[in-house]
């Protein structure tokens, strides 16, 4: 399927699949439909770029996707994306798409404190690789909860056996795992991750403070970020995944600094009344001019699932990229763009100059 845009290119559909229908699926889908119409940067409030190696956030086709929970498998993607237990915000309608939710297996996708809000399903799993090869998809997209290894391992399996390219949003480690980059370069398959950044995150933020902080002559001592959520991601990290997230996030913001500072950051808590928001708390200690004492603290709000929104869009868009251009293996660039745990970290300026220059075909990958 191809359509002439507004800048008369005739693009290709970019093919989607999603594992792991919740909060963060239900603001990307709304998203393509929200920006659907934009015709100018002025009219794409909130996105990064409308246009993106040619493709816009219309390009990109929803053909597939996989649940475990009863109250989304069977139903249209554009019905299952507003189901509990999705708490996330409504911004956007999305009319029928035509793409039935599929029962994929739980393997671990189910943690102690999550299947008290899960309704499993009872119904057959299906062939998750050949559902991809049915449906025709391009890129799969990992949006698992944190804590469930074991499943995102296995689609990261199936995405191979479908000569699927796969996007790790999750904090396991596939695209930064040496074995699995093996793999999908073998294959000649596009692999991206891991664990994504968001928009407005707070690893983002904390990085960029100190990074300013830093440069300005201010040598930081302490600093600490902790986040408190209402998302079943929250309730998942709450029961599994805290100490890896803490790990992940520590290492990625001590990266900014040229000096080693005490520095602790990561998820602390799950408050259930919160739904989908999420608050991050920031707290630097430091000294400046004279070792005069500087003392930051913040306290950052935010909806967690459309955070994701921009930066996926990005990501969809680069990755189809590398599959135009038949690239096997990991994305460097794309990865050290958008998520917490690349392959290889890089500061966020030469991440950013580091993914204009693949967008433009300047660099391999």
């Amino acid at each position: 399927m191809q359509h002439v845009c507004a800048w008369c290119c005739i693009m290709s559909k970019i093919r989607v699949a999603l594992t792991g229908v919740g909060n963060c699926a239900s603001a990307l889908v709304q998203g393509v439909n929200y920006y659907e119409h934009a015709q100018k940067e002025g009219q794409a409030l909130g996105l990064r770029h409308l246009l993106l190696g040619g493709y816009h956030p219309r390009d990109i086709e929803f053909v597939c996707g996989f649940d475990v929970d009863a109250r989304k498998v069977g139903k249209d993607l554009s019905k299952a994306i507003f189901s509990p237990p999705i708490n996330t915000v409504k911004f956007a309608d999305v009319p029928k798409l035509g793409v039935e939710v599929l029962r994929g297996p739980t393997l671990d996708g189910i943690g102690a404190l999550t299947k008290k809000v899960v309704k499993e399903s009872n119904q057959t799993e299906v062939n998750v690789a050949k559902e991809l090869e049915r449906s025709k998809a391009e890129i799969l997209i990992n949006l698992l909860p944190g804590g469930a290894v074991k499943a995102t391992e296995w689609y990261a399996g199936q995405a191979l056996e479908a000569g699927c390219a796969f996007v790790n949003a999750s904090p396991v480690f596939v695209a930064s795992n040496h074995s699995w980059i093996k793999r999908y370069e073998k294959a000649g398959v596009p692999v991206a991750g891991d664990d994504l950044a968001d928009q407005v995150g707070s690893t983002a933020v904390h990085k960029t403070l100190l990074k300013l902080l830093s440069e300005n002559g201010v040598h930081i001592d302490e600093t600490y970020q902790l986040d408190v959520g209402g998302g079943t991601e929250s309730l998942d990290t709450l029961d599994r995944t805290r100490e890896l997230k803490r790990t992940v996030k520590t290492k990625s913001i001590e990266s900014v600094l040229p000096y080693k500072a005490s520095v602790v950051a990561g998820s602390t808590d799950y408050v259930d009344f919160l739904k989908n928001r999420r608050d991050s708390f920031f707290w630097i200690k430091g000294c400046y001019f004279g070792k005069m004492p500087v003392l930051l603290d913040l306290r950052l709000s935010t909806v967690d699932a459309p955070n994701a929104g921009s930066v996926l869009l990005d990501v969809i868009r680069a990755v189809k990229l590398a599959l135009n251009r038949k690239i096997g293996g990991s994305l460097t660039s794309v990865s050290a763009y958008a998520f917490k745990h690349p392959p290889k970290m890089l500061t966020l300026e030469t991440a950013e100059q580091q993914f204009g220059e693949f967008v433009a075909g300047k660099r391999e990958c």
